[in-house]
């Protein structure tokens, strides 16, 4: 049986913007990113366009975590 690899995401948005945080567990490792986006207060109040923004950059830096975490490994592999 495969091990498990879960993702959750979870988004919260008050007044001014959104916090979105993306958690990966990858055969045992724990990843966690956090994204925002913050609505001028000008523009009218559109939750799903701010939630969208925050998952993709919460996304986006839980890529680039992940990325490291896997050259981390690579060179360590390559030094041993």
């Amino acid at each position: 049986m495969e091990p498990e690899i879960t993702i959750s995401i979870h988004a919260t948005d008050d007044e001014s913007g959104t916090v979105a945080v993306a958690s990966l567990d990858l055969h045992g490792e724990h990843f966690e990113a956090v994204g925002e986006a913050h609505r001028n207060p000008i523009d009218p109040p559109r939750p799903r366009i701010g939630e969208e923004l925050a998952i993709a950059r919460a996304l986006a830096r839980l890529e680039a975590d992940l990325l490291e975490a896997a050259r981390d490994k690579i060179d360590r592999y390559l030094v041993h």
